[in-house]
């Protein structure tokens, strides 16, 4: 029975407008936790996801049926989402 294989690690930076050191450190465990929930929900795998105030990392290992645009697309628009929600 055929089967296909794929292991495909994504090193993925998202950077706050205009570098802006936005992420405070009191934020940022919970909008690394919810990234990473976010990419799981996607049916990917993340592996680490940290930062500092201008920028967020994950490794993420990338499911066989999500494309890349559609993973970076959904991952940025929930964590943009989530941010200007802690603000109210």
């Amino acid at each position: 029975m055929p089967q296909s294989l794929s292991f495909i690690l994504l090193h993925i930076l998202f950077g706050t407008k205009d570098r802006r050191p936005n992420l405070r450190k009191e934020i940022r465990p919970g909008l690394h936790a919810y990234m990473a929930g976010t990419v799981r929900q996607l049916g990917c795998e993340c592996y680490r996801v940290g930062g500092v105030e201008d920028h967020v990392h994950l490794a993420v290992r990338l499911s066989r049926t999500m494309t890349v645009a559609k993973l970076l697309e959904t991952t940025k628009s929930a964590s943009s989402t989530w941010i200007k929600d802690q603000s109210r």
